[in-house]
């Protein structure tokens, strides 16, 4: 299986022996790297990975940054020296041996700077590293990068290029392919990695328990802790117990037993009877209580610890907490709460540095219980009386101390250790390792090495290094008498490198191989394994070069070929005296592990752990494990305790430690150690710009499967570009070493990550400072195309269906066509009998001429008023004026540029009266006429308009500078400014000979991006107009309230016809205003009492957002909405379900009934399909399948399914409107409940659209259209929209079964992705929802990637943390990819009046490189 003694691994060593003391001062001055993952083999295997890669020519896509987030600097507060990652988790009791804390604590506290610390390099790494960057460098301005342009739109060849090597990078084939099925049924189930039989599997036979030799108790020992003690302090009060050293000390403290007896024993009695009263003493026997003491001072520690005991109190040892936001503080909280600690002991010195409140009290820390902090010097304690002595009882199963232990979700554990397990642990370490005398040193920096006369040492492998960096000053340095170097990693297999290093600079003065001994353990199983010395032995060490492929599919291989992916493990001998170690399965029940395979390692012995404290159940599944065999017996009758290490059992009994429990992460089915995929980046150094030391590897769960993120410091003096080729260099040897992707690297700015009280990097803190969005990287790299292997296929498309099997399919499905119409049109009023609105003018001027038609509300709530004879004179001098001064002739067009007003009433009915064909056109904005002048003058070329109306002061704009350089002003046609009218009216106004023809033109641009005219004929006004009288019961005594923008569709209707033709008064409110005062809508609604309102999204937004914390105000003031009986949202868009709920819960406490707001749809070929009117059933709303709809069909769900949409019915159908649902393909009918487009068949179509060159294949497509079969004589219009009918239970008002049209989407806007359609509308919901400093998005599609656009409110450095969590959302609910995350500033986004979006807008202005975004990820 392997080498036992084989062939060892090359020693390494930071220089060679012949080094100068130069060189390693040269190292010390740039910094430290962390020898823990040190290999020097790993690193020749990373670098051949690298080399491997670069022959491929991969580019670093690096990203776009606006230039004040390119000059982000690092924190300035308080760096700590560089330790291992926070994956090596400590225990609370050996903190002797973890990282020397006196210098920096005290740095701390007074603010003084602390050395950083970095990596040193290799000549070959570098070389490696300077030929891969040549080759990695993106350029640019490269040569071969193509330029793309869609239509028209100018193309930056920055973003192009990138988008294109984007493109490019991800037609690589993967290492595996998909597997290709689809699943028709309305599962969209993912990739489910299927079992490959050539993958490797364990063929060993059932491992079998390991015993260690019988623990031989010494004679007259002890029968407990306390006993020695008294023994040792009676017998040798003098002898040395415990001796410290300090570097800032000359002479080391040494506490001999006498003191330690003497010192534990006043403490037991001030701790039982001088807290409190004697009536009532704060501290009884059994109580637990807190050790806070720095780990460089373990002679207070060890004072306090024996003075528990004696007092039989149980003590919790924990880390100085250094400031109120500790990470993991509160969990630590969270524990003493739970052992119900109230009294903590400290030292004077550690109480002094502990942050304090104004009044000079320990600061209370977030979570913590309230404690009383007892200080524990001997000046503090009161002398015991002389007749006191404490109960020295034999060890039993009462609790001795509890240790936490911090879990990979950051929960903290309080393990209990009861008194025979850690009187038996002594013994068990006392016979192992023949215990005479010990010497537990720091070989940290300049701490001289105290080892002349000690026979054993115990240090974890990261101080090995300092050893080698101290090892310059101490020329008389002698380790001959050491025979055993403890090495008390415990679950690190990365300290074989350091070992060799220090057995390399060390062997030339007396230290031996065969003292070096690692050993593995854990907090709930102590000890499970120590190298015993080999006396007199030149034996080596058993170790295993085995293939880390064959690692994370759990199989253990020696490695034979493949030299790049290896392990190099050792061995920490066999299990210890009177234990009993199994190797079991690590998922499912506690079966024995084949010889072969990797498992979790458990231990049956007294020595260990008996339970986490207060919680039975998680106890009972970890320390009373009863191991299985495969035949279903058990192993043994004894329990045995899970230690959370991982490993195999090898020849001989030897004991291998693979990694931990804590840091597994199963990715793809296969396993990877967080530790290992350190190593392999931290190999990765050419560059020194993060510290090695403050990186952190954890797995976040996206799309049912772990994916890698990898967390690095970075530092301040590295550039962007150095900092991602770096980041692809690392990603290129994990894929190449590990065979895995790292879905995430990221790196921050240095002294942000969280940290632990010992110096390392807070793992489970960090990782959910990942998860909330919260980290703040400076630079960050996705690489979701090569992590993301379990999506479902893309879909195919399936032959195409003929109309005869639709049919017949329909039929035997039993399903209903899809069709609904409005009630009838027959019944005439009076004013009906006229066929023209200019007809309809007059005659109300003869009849009612002083009846007001409309009222104008400015931003100030004071209004003018229009009545219909003041209507009639205004039009008929502006028809004078269009005769005498611009000399037009009948069907001439004229362009109407007037802001929202009574002006463009007057100037369209004027040219009405003139036989001109108006045409409005919204005027330019004065802050961005740059961009907005254009737009006007392209809609008057394409209209082909021969004269412009407009007011005084639109006409100076125009005039104006900025304006002349947009546009130049003799460029357009004669223009008549409306100010002043003629006196005289005109002596013959216009009537049209045939109801056919043109009425006006209605121009739009749609959020696609397409400036679409359609004509309207004076027949389909007056239907239109007819239909909205019906359908919402106008009459000349309502009012209506209408806040709408006046250019086109149904708002122009609204605000321009529909008074004239209904005689209903309509109170105009320009949206404009509102942006002054939001409150000027809801407002006016009070004051008029009006009962029908409409309105448009942007309208609803505003007024939630602006009003949200005012309606109490509003409410004081007297807004009173008890009387709006519809509020309706004009829109061509799917109804908007969480706004109008929003809307409704806000304004329900200024009388706003919810059942009164509801929504309309129109669109290009038929301005008003759907309005909800004042009689019939309420709007429905149901929920649907999304998932469903994206391969075309409609699933109801129940409301709270998931991925259940809501869906709001769109109002009801107008009257004389006829509505069908077709396939938009083959043009065939389609059945109830399915999805398809909707088609219109009404006298208020549009005629077609208005074209320079008259385009008749569009017109006939789009308002000419026939079914394929069926009634195909019948002449349809095509909306464009995506919809579909359910036929409710509900009444309508001809007591028929209502009928309910369902918009679901433009066709126009429909993605098409892996071969299924996606609204945009769904993706940007489900954005919007990832983070709270998304305050809107946009998504659109370019070369097949899909690229998101976030706004950010917030500062620029939070920009990075948008695009995980853009990444992430849109992964998990709609199992797509994100190309690119583009974050811009707040208002970059284009909405059009309607409160619509223009995505192609964006996009057209992200390809030109005109967003000025805050950053850009390519993911890769």
């Amino acid at each position: 299986m392997f080498a036992v003694g084989a062939e060892r691994c090359i020693p390494v060593t930071p220089s060679s022996s012949s080094s100068s003391s130069s060189r390693y001062q040269r190292r010390r001055s740039t910094g430290t790297r962390d020898e823990r993952y040190r290999s020097d083999v790993h690193s020749e295997a990373v670098q051949a990975a690298l080399e491997r890669h670069s022959e491929r020519k991969m580019a670093v896509l690096l990203p776009s940054k606006r230039q004040s987030l390119i000059g982000q600097t690092s924190m300035d507060t308080y760096t700590p020296p560089d330790s291992s990652s926070g994956s090596d988790a400590e225990g609370s009791l050996g903190r002797a041996g973890g990282v020397s804390m006196d210098s920096w604590i005290s740095r701390a506290l007074h603010g003084s700077p602390s050395t950083s610390s970095s990596s040193s390099s290799h000549s070959n790494s570098s070389a490696n590293a300077a030929r891969l960057a040549e080759t990695n460098m993106h350029s640019y301005g490269s040569k071969n990068m193509c330029k793309y342009s869609h239509g028209s739109v100018p193309v930056s060849s920055r973003v192009s290029a990138k988008i294109q090597q984007l493109v490019n990078t991800l037609k690589r084939p993967k290492r595996r392919p998909l597997r290709e099925f689809f699943v028709e049924d309305f599962e969209e189930l993912l990739e489910v990695q299927q079992p490959d039989p050539s993958l490797p599997r364990p063929e060993g036979a059932e491992s079998t328990p390991i015993q260690g030799e019988e623990l031989d108790r010494l004679k007259n020992c002890p029968a407990s802790l306390e006993a020695a003690l008294l023994r040792w302090g009676a017998i040798a009060p003098k002898a040395p117990c415990l001796t410290t050293t300090h570097s800032n000390t000359k002479q080391p403290y040494t506490l001999t037993y006498g003191k330690l007896w003497s010192k534990s024993l006043k403490l037991a009695y001030n701790l039982l009877h001088k807290l409190g009263s004697k009536q009532e003493p704060i501290i009884h026997p059994g109580d637990r209580v807190a050790l806070v003491y720095p780990n460089n001072d373990p002679a207070a520690f060890m004072v306090a610890f024996y003075g528990c005991l004696l007092a039989e109190v149980v003590p919790v040892p924990i880390e100085v907490p250094l400031t109120k936001k500790d990470a993991g503080s509160q969990q630590i909280g969270f524990l003493l709460n739970s052992c119900g600690v109230a009294v903590a002991l400290t030292s004077d010195a550690c109480h002094k540095g502990l942050p304090k409140s104004a009044s000079g009290d320990v600061m209370q820390f977030k979570g913590w219980p309230k404690l009383l902090w007892v200080l524990t010097d001997s000046k503090h304690l009161s002398k015991p009386p002389r007749e006191w002595f404490p109960l020295i009882k034999d060890a039993n199963n009462d609790t001795a101390y509890i240790e936490y232990k911090t879990c990979k979700d950051g929960s903290v554990l309080g393990i209990t250790v009861t008194r025979m397990a850690m009187l038996t642990h002594c013994q068990t370490l006392t016979h192992t390792c023949g215990y005479r005398e010990v010497l537990h040193i720091l070989l940290k920096k300049s701490v001289s090495f105290y080892v002349c006369a000690a026979k054993v040492a115990c240090v974890k492998s990261r101080d090995l290094h300092w050893a080698l960096m101290a090892y310059k000053d101490q020329s008389d340095t002698t380790m001959s008498s050491l025979r055993m170097l403890l090495i008390a990693d415990g679950s690190n297999p990365w300290s074989i490198s350091s070992c060799d290093a220090f057995l390399n600079v060390f062997q030339s003065v007396g230290l031996r191989s065969e003292v070096i001994c690692p050993c593995a353990g854990s907090p709930e199983a102590l000890t499970v394994a120590v190298r015993r010395p080999q006396e007199g032995s030149s034996k080596p060490s058993g170790r295993g070069v085995l293939s880390m492929t064959n690692l994370s599919h759990g199989v253990i291989r020696v490695d034979t070929e493949e030299k790049l992916s290896v392990l190099t493990l050792q061995d920490v001998d066999t299990a210890m005296p009177g234990a009993m170690v199994c190797v079991v399965k690590l998922e499912g029940v506690p079966q024995l592990c084949k010889t072969d395979e990797i498992g979790e390692i458990c231990v049956s012995s007294v020595a260990s752990g008996t339970s986490y404290y207060g919680l039975s159940g998680m106890s009972k599944n970890t320390f009373e494990v009863c191991p299985v065999a495969c035949d279903g017996g058990f192993v043994s009758d004894c329990v045995f305790v899970r230690s959370g290490l991982l490993g195999f059992v090898g020849p001989g009994g030897m004991i291998f430690i693979s990694g931990t429990l804590e840091g597994l992460m199963q990715v793809g089915g296969r396993k990877h150690n967080a530790d290992d995929i350190i190593a392999t980046a931290l190999a990765v150094e050419p560059m020194k710009f993060i510290y090695r030391g403050r990186t952190v590897v954890f797995s976040v769960n996206v799309l049912y499967d772990e994916r890698i993120v990898l967390v690095a410091e970075q530092r301040p003096d590295s550039t962007e570009e150095e900092s991602y080729q770096w980041m692809s260099r690392v990603l290129q040897a994990i894929d190449g070493i590990h065979q895995v992707g790292v879905y995430c690297l990221a790196l921050v700015p240095a002294n942000t990550l969280p940290k632990t009280p010992l110096g390392g990097i807070h793992l489970s803190e960090t990782k959910q400072l990942f998860l909330e969005g919260a980290l703040h990287p400076c630079s960050i790299l996705m690489c979701p195309h090569s992590c993301i292997t379990n999506l479902p296929k893309p879909r195919q498309k399936q032959p195409e269906v003929g109309p005869a099997s639709v049919m017949v399919g329909n039929l035997v499905a039993g399903k209903r066509m899809a069709q609904a119409s409005g009630r009838d049109l027959s019944h005439m009023e009076e004013n009906e009998q006229f066929l023209f609105l200019s007809e309809v003018l007059q005659w109300r001027a003869q009849t009612t001429p002083d009846h007001i038609l409309y009222t104008l509300i400015n931003s100030r709530v004071t209004g003018s008023s229009l009545t219909c004879l003041q209507l009639h004179k205004r039009a008929e001098k502006i028809a004078t004026l269009l005769y005498e001064r611009g000399q037009l002739r009948d069907g001439d067009h004229v362009a109407l540029v007037y802001p929202p007003g009574l002006d463009l009433i007057a100037a369209f009915y004027g040219c009405l009266y003139a036989g001109c064909i108006p045409i409005t056109v919204r005027p330019p904005h004065p802050q961005n006429i740059s961009t907005t002048l254009p737009t006007v003058k392209m809609i008057l070329e394409v209209s082909r308009s021969v004269c412009v109306m407009t007011t005084q002061a639109i006409l100076k704009l125009l005039k104006s500078r900025d304006a002349s350089v947009a546009v130049d002003f003799k460029s357009w046609p004669p223009i008549l400014e409306t100010d002043d009218l003629p006196k005289r009216r005109c002596p013959l106004l216009y009537k049209p000979c045939d109801p056919d023809t043109l009425a006006y033109l209605d121009f739009s641009v749609s959020t696609t991006g397409m400036l679409a005219g359609v004509k309207m004929s004076h027949n389909a006004t007056s239907a239109l107009c007819r239909s909205v009288k019906l359908q919402c019961e106008f009459y000349p005594s309502r009012e209506v309230a209408v806040c709408l923008d006046p250019y086109c569709g149904l708002g122009f209707v609204l605000w321009c016809l529909c008074s004239v033709y209904a005689g209903q008064q309509s109170v105009l409110i320009s949206p404009m205003d509102l942006e002054v005062n939001p409150a000027l809508w809801l407002q006016s609604v009070s004051q008029f009492k009006v009962r029908d309102t409409f309105c448009s999204y942007s309208v609803m937004e505003l007024c939630t957002r602006s009003l949200s914390s005012l309606t109490d105000s509003l409410k004081g003031r007297g807004m009173d909405l008890t009387r709006v009986r519809s509020c309706v949202v004009v829109a061509e868009e799917r109804p908007r379900v969480a706004l109008t709920q929003s809307f409704c819960k806000l304004f329900k406490d200024v009388g706003l009934h919810p059942r009164a707001v509801s929504t309309a749809f129109g669109c290009r070929v038929n301005l008003a399909v759907c309005l909800q009117g004042t009689s019939g059933p309420d709007p429905t709303t149901v929920y649907v399948d999304m998932r469903a709809l994206r391969h075309d069909r409609v699933r109801l769900v129940e409301r709270g399914s998931p991925h259940g949409l809501p869906l709001m019915e769109s109002g009801k159908i107008l009257p004389g409107v006829r509505i069908i649902i077709a396939n938009p393909e083959t043009k065939g009918p389609i059945g109830d409940s399915h999805l398809g487009e909707i088609w219109v068949h009404s006298p208020q179509n549009a005629s077609g659209y208005f074209t320079v060159f008259g385009e008749e294949n569009v017109r006939s497509d789009h308002f000419g259209a026939r079914l394929s079969f069926g009634d195909t004589q019948t002449v349809w219009a095509r909306t464009g929209y995506l919809g579909f009918l359910r036929r409710t239970d509900l009444t309508d008002a001809s007591g028929e079964r209502h009928d309910a049209l369902y918009v679901v989407g433009a066709l126009d806007e429909v993605m098409e992705l892996r071969g299924m359609k996606y609204h945009p509308i769904d993706i940007e919901t489900s954005i919007i929802r990832a983070h709270r400093n998304i305050t809107e998005c946009a998504v659109f599609t370019w070369t097949n990637l899909l690229v998101v656009v976030v706004e950010l409110d917030g500062s620029e450095q939070e920009a990075l943390d948008l695009v995980p969590m853009v990444t992430n959302v849109v992964l998990e609910e709609h199992y797509l990819i994100v190309g690119v995350v583009v974050v811009v500033d707040t208002g970059v986004i284009p909405i059009n009046s309607r409160g619509e979006k223009q995505r192609m807008h964006l996009r057209d202005g992200f390809l030109a490189d005109q967003l000025d975004p805050i950053y850009v990820a390519y993911n890769m």
